[in-house]
């Protein structure tokens, strides 16, 4: 699992902008460093106790041409550079989105337009394989960034943005919502998940199935449950009358490594814990309580286990 940093990039697209982000910082460096140099420099050699008046100058024609031009090459330089990796870090080419991401206030909808795989909060992509991305915002602004993989993309609502990433080598890649959108910002995390071709095409092979649904036992009461209480209002599984669109598709809910955006893993006792109380979790999300009975949270939990 890679955490989240631009001094680890894994594509040639955050390659680019690690590189321009070493050099402008040595660059600035270097110039702290004589500003500094200078500064302490005429601090001590003119001191008071030598030197009781400073002589008066009006004007040295050298120095102002100096102190102007070496600036404006420093930032004709970085400018420069700036362009050079803005077309390095997202080639003006673009071609049919592979993904589509949507932000909600607090967690993220993951589309397939070749497939029809609706999933949320984890991504999965080819390794290898450069991946176009659309960028949508269904309520305010939100912000996609995995700084290994590529540069951040502001979502804007009604507009659609693209934006190409990728990543070298098959890995969990950790990323977030880098524009403040509200008081669960913070738990708006993303896993992306780079596979091999052969993983990955199995792994969409998975999601396009339906899920039976159980006949018997808790998993059965927890299956009508969900579709004649509101958890079918918010909510999509697909083969069910359960079509929502408020909430996350859970169609394959029970494959996913963690719950509400990255706030809990997903497992019985949380997602238990979740569904019970889910502003314990997670103040401020959507999410209402229900006042369910331990049984009827129990069967949920059974039934929800099932969507793999």
């Amino acid at each position: 699992m890679h955490p989240p940093s631009v001094f680890d990039p894994h594509s040639a697209y955050a390659w680019s902008i690690y590189h321009l982000t070493v050099v402008v910082t040595i660059l600035m460096g270097v110039v702290v460093l004589i500003v500094t140099g200078l500064v302490t420099y005429v601090c001590i050699r003119f001191r008071e106790r030598k030197h009781p008046g400073p002589r008066l100058s009006y004007g040295n024609r050298k120095v102002e041409i100096l102190y102007t031009a070496l600036p404006l090459m420093l930032l004709a330089s970085i400018f420069g550079l700036m362009i050079r990796n803005m077309d390095a870090s997202d080639p003006i080419q673009r071609t049919r989105d592979n993904i589509v991401v949507v932000g909600h206030q607090f967690w993220w909808e993951i589309r397939y337009p070749g497939t029809g795989i609706v999933t949320a909060n984890e991504v999965h992509i080819p390794a290898g394989k450069p991946q176009m991305f659309g960028m949508e915002a269904a309520d305010v602004i939100h912000d996609f960034w995995v700084p290994q993989l590529g540069r951040k993309m502001d979502m804007v609502p009604g507009y659609h943005r693209d934006v190409w990433l990728a990543a070298n080598e098959p890995g969990i890649y950790l990323g977030r919502c880098s524009e403040y959108c509200g008081k669960e910002h913070a738990w708006m995390r993303i896993r992306v998940f780079a596979q091999t071709p052969a993983n990955f095409a199995q792994w969409e092979a998975d999601q396009e199935k339906i899920p039976p649904i159980p006949t018997t036992g808790d998993a059965a009461d927890g299956a009508r449950y969900f579709t004649t209480m509101t958890c079918a209002n918010c909510h999509t599984i697909r083969g069910t009358s359960a079509q929502g669109e408020i909430g996350p598709d859970l169609t394959h809910l029970a494959s996913r490594t963690t719950l509400a955006a990255g706030r809990l893993p997903n497992d019985p006792a949380d997602l238990a814990n979740w569904i019970k109380d889910p502003t314990k979790y997670k103040p401020g999300c959507f999410m209402p309580d229900l006042g369910l009975t331990d049984e009827q949270v129990r069967d949920l939990v059974a039934y929800l286990e099932t969507l793999r």
